[in-house]
Formats: structure tokens, C-alpha cells, sequence
């Protein structure tokens, strides 16, 4: 199971009192399960309106999503290793980049699955019965796609440049490219800022590091570089995110009721 998934989280809140949530790119693979469907609960991603389904999966986003939060909410979650996702739905993660769809016109059996989860009483016995069914579609990951799982969780060390990667993959830098857009919807370049990206976001959570000191740890050219690649992704500057952010990575709320 660890190599299937890197965590599983459960909100549930009543009287809520935040109207607004802010969720800027956090590099993760994520199915969702929402169990107050009957209350309405939208948000604005890439500048379009939706509304949250029963169940979704969301791929790697580039760009912040806004949430409208009812007061009361009930979701179940589930973060999937980005390279075991092709393995589980059979569909690369990269299809689901900039996305959240919804898991019934994925695949129908997920309207049956939310009804089982919805009738277990507690997290424990959600995530005892969402990991079997993961098990059940789960295949052994090769030791390649075990590196990567590594690399995009922030767990290695390998510098994030081209000829260290293809090396240590054993790929030409033209298949590290299409392997990357496959598992990220991005190339490359693309993938190698959006990793130093999250390593920053980590450190900012995470750590008594400077944002100077940020910059250097997370392989940026200069400060200028980290603040024009922190606000390509989350709109904000590292230290106006710094002031903003929650005690959940990723995550700030706005407006209370």
C-alpha cells in the first residue's frame, strides 16, 4: 500500500466559519469523495466555475483553485502515488492534470464505491475498505517508477537537472520529456521549476529557513528567479503566501462568515 498512496485525510466540519478557500498547486494525484453532495459546493479553477461531484480525481494543477465553503463539510480523500495512478485507472496521471473530473464517467463502479464508504461510520473502517479496493486493481511497481514516486514526494536528493535525471533513470532526455508530460501533463522544464516549487512550499510550512535561504536550498538561480516562479504558480509572492498560509500546506482561508 505505501507504494500506492501517500496519504489519506478526512474533513468534516459543521458551522464552519471561513466563506473562502484558496488551494495553490501542491503536486499531488487526488481522488475525492464528497459526502454532503446535496450541498452545494463550488469553486473556480483556471478561471471556470464547477461544482464539486460526489467523487472526482484532480491531477497536477498549475494554478490556484478557489472553493466557495458551504458550513458544513464532509470529505474523504485519498492522495495516490503520481506513478501508480496508470496502474489503478488504467488512464496516466497526466490525463487528469489541470482537472478535476468526475470518477463516474471514469469509471461507473466509483458511484457504487462512494455508497460503501459513505455507510462506514468512522476514517479508520473509510480507509480499511478504499485500501482493499486499491489492493484489488494494484500491481508491483518496477524499481524505475519507485524512483520517480521518490523524486516527485520530495524524498530524493537527486539534483533536479536533466543530465542528473536521465543518468540516474537511465533515459535519453527526449523520454525523460514524454515520461514526465505522461505522469504530469507537463515537460520537462515545466516539471524539474514546479518540483522546486513544492520543495519551497514545504520548507516555507516546514522549516525556520530565510525565503533567501529557500531560494538556495531549492536550486533557484537568484531570489528575483524564486519570487517569479513561486507567483507563476500560486499568484502570490513567497512572503505574501507566508503570511497567508494555514497550518495545512497549500491551503489559506479567507473571509469569515
Amino acid at each position: 500500500m505505501k507504494d500506492a498512496v501517500q496519504y489519506f485525510w478526512q474533513v468534516n466540519r459543521n458551522n464552519f466559519n471561513c466563506k473562502q478557500e484558496t488551494i495553490v498547486p501542491k503536486g499531488v494525484v487526488e481522488i475525492v469523495f464528497n459526502f454532503f453532495p446535496e450541498t452545494t459546493f463550488t469553486g473556480k479553477l483556471y478561471n471556470k466555475d464547477f461544482t464539486i461531484p460526489k467523487s472526482f480525481i484532480q491531477g497536477y494543477h498549475y494554478n490556484t483553485i478557489e472553493l466557495a465553503l458551504p458550513e458544513s463539510q464532509f470529505l474523504f480523500g485519498v492522495v495516490l502515488h503520481t506513478a501508480v495512478t496508470k496502474h489503478i485507472l488504467k488512464i496516466p496521471a497526466g490525463e487528469f492534470a489541470r482537472q478535476c473530473i468526475d470518477l463516474t464517467e471514469v469509471d461507473p463502479s466509483f458511484n457504487s464505491l462512494w455508497h460503501q464508504l459513505a455507510e462506514k461510520k468512522n476514517f479508520s473502517d473509510k480507509v480499511s475498505h478504499l485500501s482493499d479496493w486499491l489492493l484489488k486493481r494494484m500491481c508491483c511497481l518496477n524499481p524505475r517508477e519507485l524512483a520517480l514516486n521518490e523524486m516527485f514526494t520530495l524524498k530524493s536528493d537527486i539534483a533536479l537537472y536533466v543530465p542528473n535525471l536521465s543518468e540516474w533513470l537511465c533515459y535519453s532526455p527526449r523520454h525523460l520529456s514524454r515520461m514526465f508530460y505522461e505522469l504530469t501533463g507537463m515537460n520537462t522544464e515545466q516539471t524539474l521549476l514546479y518540483l522546486k516549487y513544492l520543495k519551497a512550499v514545504n520548507l516555507i510550512h516546514y522549516s525556520g529557513l530565510s525565503l533567501t535561504q529557500i531560494a538556495y536550498a531549492c536550486e533557484f538561480s537568484d531570489q528575483s528567479h524564486f519570487i517569479k516562479v513561486f507567483k507563476s504558480f500560486t499568484e502570490l509572492t513567497p512572503n505574501e503566501y507566508k503570511n497567508r498560509k494555514s497550518e495545512i500546506a497549500c491551503h489559506y482561508f479567507e473571509h469569515v462568515r
